[in-house]
């Protein structure tokens, strides 16, 4: 119990400090108002806000302003994705596509307004459950922490962008796997971190440093979404928005069980490195179809089926930083953006953050849902003129801020080189359905593997036993093991056998 109030004191603490600062606000207004108008704006993604404003702020502001801006985007581009698909059925993101099925049925029906309060109001509460189940795992940090060494850090960089590879993949898992080691070969690139000798150089200066961070995620994220969308220009005709945007509290009160199921969906999809928002909307909404007594309004306009999406697809914001923060993996394509953050202000995700770091994350996603919610309320009219901007405009735009915000973390030339280098390998890569989350992590989590690996083995002096000699180690290993086992087709044969005879 002391435990647990230390650390509820060290949030308050956290919570307090950046309520108190005017600046806060400032970068939580700004941030959260962008996100919005990216989730709002289809073709643009919470992944290319996070992307973007790292590449503006990185290293260049204090830790705290910086987490602040990019979580302030991250929560706000989420929840605005549902504008488009309540007013347009176009979902403005990927984790909003579940909310077109019964957002645009209301608003056809002069329910737009009541939809996009109680979407508000469950992006809010979704948030919240997210949150706090990210502070309780902090504890589990702290335990789990005071056994990582070398060789788990290794195994556990291994697994994650192994698993990345493995949940990410549209048709064949080997894409995934084949994703994250172009990128695991990328981080090699540059100076030996053991021994400063140059690495796969090839005698060019720029290269000693191996590839910078932001540049690769402006590529990867960044130049396909813009192609595609320049590509495939989406229009539709913006309905009229009736009604009141004050939430209906008697439909909250009503379908609060729903909402509590949603959250805790949305968590659980989220701490699954690499899955994603899009999956958590979907599966809530798939799940409270199933066990609904409504289910056979879902797709009609129900109420119900609206708060199963925008619940959990917030929700999973929370548990998607819970495997970032706690094991230095991704759980989402907008969180491998955020590690990027991380890494070029030198904090290393992963069992040995600093814990203050985690409550610092945790206090700011509660202001930047408050932030959300007053914002969606209340402003709601704006960001549905924003609908109004033709992909023809603000995609050229958003290309002009991509190439401000690689140039400016380096200042060169050969930045704005590697970022179009990389945006034509994932385009390509895009169009053959290979993932491309798991390159960037790849990259992010390769130099912590190539490290962490040699070291091990030189100071076991080759003694390849010091990676299942140690019990953290060997269970990572098994992971590891089993996981490539488990997509071998013989493996997925006895495995469907093993579910015909048990059904």
């Amino acid at each position: 119990m002391d435990f647990i109030l230390s650390q509820l004191a060290g949030f308050g603490t956290a919570f307090v400090g950046l309520a108190v600062d005017p600046l806060t606000y400032l970068y939580l207004i700004a941030s959260v108002f962008l996100g919005i108008t990216f989730g709002a704006l289809p073709g643009l993604t919470a992944t290319l806000a996070v992307t973007i404003l790292t590449g503006f702020f990185g290293n260049k502001i204090p830790l705290d302003y910086s987490l602040i801006a990019l979580l302030g985007a991250y929560v706000g581009a989420i929840y605005g994705g549902s504008y488009p698909s309540i007013l347009l059925n176009i979902p403005g993101t990927a984790a909003s596509a579940a909310t077109a099925m019964d957002g645009y049925p209301l608003a056809k029906a002069g329910r737009g307004g009541e939809a996009l309060g109680l979407t508000t109001t469950a992006s809010f509460i979704g948030t919240v459950i997210g949150t706090i189940t990210l502070l309780i795992f902090v504890w589990a940090l702290l335990l789990v922490s005071k056994n990582i060494a070398s060789p788990e850090k290794a195994l556990l960089a291994l697994f994650g962008i192994l698993l990345s590879g493995t949940l990410m993949s549209e048709d064949l898992v080997i894409k995934g796997w084949i994703a994250g080691l172009i990128g695991l070969a990328m981080s090699m690139v540059g100076l030996d971190p053991l021994l400063s000798e140059p690495r796969f150089t090839f005698g060019w200066s720029y290269l000693m440093s191996g590839f910078q961070v932001v540049p690769v995620l402006m590529g990867a994220f960044a130049i396909p979404q813009i192609i595609d969308g320049l590509r495939h220009v989406e229009a539709g005709k913006v309905l009229a928005l009736k009604g009141r945007i004050l939430p209906n509290l008697r439909s909250i009160r009503r379908y609060l069980p729903t909402i509590g199921r949603s959250g805790v969906i949305g968590t659980g999809v989220g701490a699954l490195p690499g899955v994603g928002e899009d999956v958590a909307g979907w599966v809530s909404y798939g799940v409270g179809k199933t066990v609904s007594t409504e289910g056979n309004k879902f797709g009609k306009g129900s109420l119900e089926g609206l708060l199963c999406s925008e619940t959990a697809n917030n929700a999973c914001i929370g548990g998607a930083l819970i495997p970032l923060l706690v094991l230095g993996i991704p759980g989402s394509p907008p969180a491998a953006a955020l590690m990027g953050a991380f890494k070029i202000n030198n904090v290393i995700p992963g069992p040995t953050i600093d814990p203050e770091i985690i409550l610092r994350v945790v206090a700011i996603l509660v202001l930047a849902s408050l932030t959300m919610f007053l914002m969606g309320l209340f402003t709601a009219r704006v960001f549905i003129k924003i609908l109004a901007i033709p992909q023809t405009i603000f995609l050229p735009v958003v290309m002009v801020l991509t190439t401000i915000g690689s140039f400016s973390v380096g200042g060169g030339i050969n930045d704005l080189y590697l970022m179009l280098g990389v945006g034509a390998v994932a385009y390509f890569m895009n169009l053959m359905k290979y993932p491309i989350a798991p390159l960037v992590i790849g990259v992010i989590l390769g130099g912590l593997f190539d490290e962490t690996f040699r070291r091990s083995l030189f100071l076991s002096d080759g003694d390849l036993s010091v990676f299942f000699s140690r019990p953290g180690a060997a269970v990572l290993l098994v992971l590891n093991i089993g996981l490539i086992l488990s997509q071998l087709p013989l493996a997925k044969r006895a495995f469907s056998r093993l579910k015909g005879l048990s059904v």
